[in-house]
């Protein structure tokens, strides 16, 4: 599958330090540590809508630490899927009376005009389970052949008690999982399973709906399998970063992590990030809730991408925020406002600058720290000049290059 255009990256004199992230496994501040080639999964959308604003500040996360990394002199090696086959595909493409190949490839395009105008740094793989089916069936062969699985009917499921690290990511009580799982794609009430914990790896062919030849017979992917699969198949076992936002810790990334060590032995990744949920009228911003603030439609409405970029960045990654009538016009005037302290030609010294959105960004991410350092530059530029003929540039070349905002 096709990822979208890349955006120019401006070279920065010196290297970033060390990314340290809050790690979701450990409950504590760790530094990552890549080699040469840092290797990043970021659990992509099921596109029966457009994008909202949640998955956004998600994949705007992700940016900024391909961000931080490349400017620490690492390649990265970022998988990002697409689940362009599942239930709420098929049953939004029924409602509507268009097929679901149609509605899925239709969402996509959305999906990826609206990175591209917002200067996401697009995956060295960007991948669609359509076309994974063949690994996905694969890994839960693999799985079955472990002893970790069994059938009820055709369904393959994982066997939560063969999962010896079960809740290493969430750090669930087991009354906590069963509340959610239900509400998060599980079936806890499904009769004749070992426990009511226990996912489906592949889905025997409904009449009626999509199916695919298999090791294991015709049918579908389960849910959490295909970033399992798909991450072992570009990245390895034991990458350097997980994620998505938190409302896939459980019971996304606690099932796929347990996929992967039923097959490999280890750990899926070194480290895991999730992003908090982005909220709107008291609550958090979804399609199932049908409270979305769409980046196509505020772009339509003509909204300037740096802009929407720059408003999401106000907000530090791991704290849930609601989206107001105050954040587009509080963006623009920042915008605004910086651009008219380079458009003075001179300015005070963008060393520290540089410097100063480096250690912020290092330090999880903190984007509201960073930008706090370039008003700081701004507000002494147009309040007391400088005298700086460089400074403007190298400002604008640290905003492009490690916020990602093109001004």
């Amino acid at each position: 599958m096709r990822s979208w255009s890349a955006p120019d990256i401006v070279p920065l004199p010196g290297t970033g330090g060390p990314l340290r992230i809050h790690d979701t496994t450990t409950g504590r501040i760790e530094t990552t540590t890549p080699g040469p080639r840092a290797g990043m999964y970021a659990c992509g959308i099921t596109p029966y809508d457009a994008a909202h604003l949640g998955h956004a500040f998600t994949y705007l996360t992700f940016d900024l630490v391909n961000r931080v990394w490349r400017d620490a002199g690492h390649d990265v090696d970022y998988v990002q899927n697409t689940t362009d086959i599942d239930d709420p595909l098929l049953e939004r493409a029924e409602a509507l009376g268009v097929d679901w190949r149609d509605l899925a490839h239709r969402e996509i395009d959305v999906f990826r005009d609206d990175m591209a105008a917002l200067r996401i740094i697009p995956p060295t793989s960007y991948v669609g389970v359509v076309e994974s089916v063949d690994l996905i069936s694969e890994l839960a062969a693999r799985i079955r052949g472990t002893g970790a699985a069994y059938e009820i009917d055709g369904d393959l499921y994982f066997s939560m008690a063969e999962a010896e690290h079960f809740g290493e990511i969430s750090h669930m009580s087991r009354e906590e999982m069963l509340e959610v799982f239900g509400q998060r794609g599980g079936d806890p009430a499904r009769a004749d399973k070992k426990d009511p914990l226990d996912w489906l790896l592949w889905r025997a062919e409904r009449p009626g709906e999509p199916a695919w030849e298999s090791p294991l017979g015709r049918g579908r992917p389960g849910w959490h399998i295909e970033c399992s699969a798909i991450a072992l198949d570009r990245l390895g076992p034991n990458f350097d970063l997980n994620g998505g936002g938190s409302d896939l810790i459980f019971p996304h990334h606690e099932m796929g992590a347990a996929e992967t060590r039923a097959t490999t032995g280890g750990p899926n990744a070194q480290h895991h990030l999730h992003v908090g949920m982005v909220g709107l009228n008291g609550e958090k911003m979804s399609k199932s809730l049908g409270n979305l603030v769409f980046v196509s439609k505020l772009r339509e409405q003509g909204v300037e991408p740096a802009v929407i970029r720059l408003a999401m960045l106000t907000h530090h990654y791991r704290s849930p925020w609601e989206w107001t009538d105050v954040e587009l016009p509080a963006a623009a005037e920042r915008a605004s406002r910086w651009r008219a302290a380079l458009a003075l030609g001179a300015g005070p010294d963008a060393a520290p600058v540089l410097a100063a959105v480096r250690s912020a960004l290092a330090n999880d991410l903190d984007s509201p720290g960073a930008l706090a350092a370039v008003d700081a530059w701004a507000d002494t530029a147009l309040t007391a000049g400088g005298t700086d003929a460089a400074a403007p540039a190298l400002v604008r070349a640290t905003v492009d290059t490690l916020l990602g905002v093109a001004l």
